[in-house]
């Protein structure tokens, strides 16, 4: 079971970071993406990290502005997101895989709850 956390109300211009661990296990040998969705809109990818490597890869619409990075005991994922838009406001939920990093959401059995970003202009 994964647990996303760190989402919060803030003004544009202003950075948060999202948390997502996995209950009683690592992320050791998993891929781990990052999805958000906005109200009416439907469920888009925003950046993952591919277990083997830690290779990331991003959405154009968040590239330059957030960071996703894993402890070095792969206990947890971050979303370290800057310079966040209106546009960014979603609930943002965490996703894990075996093996590589993926843009599709069902290529990722395990998820956790969402978190809700809201931003303000």
């Amino acid at each position: 079971q994964l647990q996303a956390s760190g989402g919060g109300l803030v003004q544009a211009g202003d950075s948060l970071r999202l948390s997502c661990a996995a209950s009683g296990r690592t992320f050791s040998g998993y891929s781990v993406g990052w999805f958000r969705q906005a109200p009416g809109k439907e469920r888009e990818f925003v950046a993952a990290i591919v277990g083997s490597g830690g290779s990331t890869f991003y959405a154009d619409s968040v590239k330059g502005r957030f960071t996703i990075s894993r402890d070095n005991a792969m206990t947890s994922v971050y979303l370290q997101m800057n310079s966040l838009k209106p546009e960014d406001t979603a609930v943002y939920s965490c996703a894990a895989r075996s093996g590589w990093g993926s843009k599709a959401s069902y290529d990722y059995p395990y998820w956790g709850q969402g978190t809700q970003v809201t931003v303000s202009s």
